[in-house]
């Protein structure tokens, strides 16, 4: 069936997905049966909406950066071998990119319930908070360092074996520097997609929608520029911008304009809450 059964396998898998989840849930009484089709008070579901509306702007963003990729890399030549050396760049990205990517999810939940103050049984003592939370991320942006760095250095000394998935020596040779680039990128993806987490975590929807959205104009226009001179190399150079300016945000939110910020402490203690 070709793409159409790529296609429908996705869909299969999204449906059966979706059937596992909800029985769980039900299973868990965290959902009702009788209620599933109910429609919802519009009141309840607002701040959802504003929380959905924001990440399906990051979602335009990313598929709007990732069309125009394909679109300039499948214009670099007429005989398929740019598409082909991006696909298996893209594979070999995939080494640790999928293991730092679940990182992010981490963070999403983990920093959510450091937040919130607990009395802790064994310490007797109340635990969680601000400061809590601050720690938290300190020491998973430690940890997405550490793995981004350590997978880099992985996916960077099997290159060679993943080079070899392809039969033709033109393609292995246009993928190689993309492959090389995309393993130094894990050491910023390490710390991005941990940051982005938290953004989530923290409830920060559009902050992380705009942090992505100035990401891919950036990335877009560096591709434009250096794409006619330096080929599939100059597609993976706009790929690091992109990531370049989420870490930006990532730092800028943590720094600044988060809820943890470093320079909100004092406040935060003065008032007793972000």
């Amino acid at each position: 069936m070709g793409v159409s059964g790529a296609a429908l396998a996705s869909l299969v898998a999204d449906l059966v997905s979706a059937g596992i989840y909800i029985a769980l849930m039900a299973k868990r009484h965290m959902i009702h049966m009788s209620k599933l089709l109910k429609v919802p008070d519009l009141g309840k579901v607002l701040e959802l909406l504003k929380g959905g509306l924001a990440l399906q702007l990051r979602l335009f963003a990313f598929n709007l950066t990732f069309i125009m990729v394909t679109r300039i890399t499948q214009s670099l030549d007429s005989t398929g071998v740019a598409a082909a050396a991006h696909s298996l760049a893209l594979q070999t990205f995939q080494v640790g990119g999928i293991v730092l990517l679940a990182l992010s999810v981490v963070a999403q939940t983990v920093v959510p319930g450091a937040l919130v103050e607990t009395y802790d049984e064994s310490q007797k003592k109340m635990v969680g908070g601000p400061a809590h939370a601050r720690s938290t991320v300190r020491r998973l942006m430690m940890w997405g360092f550490i793995l981004g760095t350590s997978l880099g250095a992985f996916q960077f000394l099997v290159t060679p074996f993943m080079l070899k998935a392809s039969p033709l020596a033109e393609v292995r040779e246009a993928a190689r520097v993309p492959a090389i680039l995309s393993s130094f990128y894990q050491v910023i993806n390490g710390l991005v997609f941990i940051g982005e987490g938290v953004m989530v975590g923290c409830g920060n929807f559009m902050q992380l929608s705009l942090s992505t959205a100035a990401a891919a104009v950036g990335c877009i226009a560096t591709i434009k520029a250096l794409a006619p001179k330096f080929g599939l190399t100059g597609v993976w150079l706009g790929f690091g911008v992109f990531n370049f300016i989420r870490l930006l945000c990532v730092w800028l939110h943590m720094s600044y304009t988060g809820p943890l910020a470093s320079v909100k402490r004092g406040n935060a203690k003065e008032t007793g809450r972000l």
